[in-house]
């Protein structure tokens, strides 16, 4: 099955001064969420269970902190103050004119697990969609001051004070492969088969890395994702990422993910999408 390309026309109607002056605000905006939940990392977060679906991987346990909180209320205060009508769609307070020709598409912690856990894989997410197609996103990791940053035109990593540009890598032969997915336990019926079937193709599998593995295949020391039942708000942010440094995002169709999320595959090469997705159409 041969990946088909994401269209590009809402991203030709932005110009480089209205990408740049966005880009310097997402930077703005990630600022903010760092200030909400950096104090709160390996301290008192305030955690409450939402209670999930077992279907998750969690096993009912769907945690929500203060920190998930607080940074997604800073984000959207600033998204207020600057561009009172661009529009929101957030995992903790809902959606604010989803239909607006900009709209911030936010998971101020995705990777709540490994928050309360202390580890630091989580991410602030935070994705722009322009007409409703993602335009522009970035994956923070502010504990370890990386901000993966970009749209279709270039990605970069900030960190430390220094920009430099991401690229994924090369890899076309699937028995070479580094992949990885959250949990494994997302899987539901055929698709449990279908992972499977790519996992034993593949040299090395990571597991339980949220939105952090997503980085890693822009940053080029990963080569391919795959997950599914993902919002909106776990992938939107890093579509403009992955493509930015060369890589592809799709549904386990080969198709452009859909504004909903669902199943999502990210690859670093093409061939290797192509060769993944062919397992998983076999499978």
């Amino acid at each position: 099955m041969t990946a088909q390309s994401p269209d590009r026309p809402a991203v030709e109607q932005l110009s480089a001064e209205q990408f740049g002056t966005l880009d310097g605000f997402l930077i703005e905006l990630n600022d903010a969420a760092a200030r909400e939940i950096l104090p709160l990392f390996r301290a008192d977060h305030g955690l409450v269970d939402k209670g999930g679906d077992p279907k998750d991987g969690g096993g009912g346990f769907d945690p929500v902190t203060e920190a998930d909180k607080g940074a997604e209320r800073a984000i959207r205060t600033l998204i207020a103050q600057r561009y009172p009508d661009h529009g929101v769609i957030g995992e903790e307070y809902g959606e604010d004119r989803p239909d607006a020709e900009f709209v911030w598409v936010l998971d101020p912690v995705d990777g709540t697990r490994a928050f309360i856990a202390g580890l630091p894989l989580w991410t602030t997410l935070i994705g722009l969609r322009f007409n409703g197609k993602p335009v522009l996103g970035s994956i923070g990791q502010s504990f370890l001051d990386e901000l993966y940053i970009g749209q279709t035109g270039g990605s970069r990593l900030i960190s430390h004070g220094e920009s430099r540009p991401l690229k994924v890598r090369t890899c076309s032969d699937i028995g070479q492969a580094i992949i990885a997915t959250t949990d494994p336990e997302i899987f539901q019926g055929k698709e449990r088969d279908q992972w499977r079937a790519v996992r034993q193709a593949v040299r090395l599998a990571r597991l339980g890395c949220d939105a952090y593995a997503y980085a890693m295949v822009a940053a080029g020391t990963m080569d391919l994702v795959l997950e599914a039942g993902l919002k909106s708000w776990d992938i939107d942010a890093a579509i403009p990422v992955v493509a930015g440094a060369g890589g592809h995002v799709t549904d386990w169709q080969g198709q452009p993910v859909g504004a909903h999320g669902g199943q999502v595959a990210i690859a670093g090469d093409r061939a290797l999408l192509d060769a993944a997705l062919a397992l998983l159409s076999a499978a």
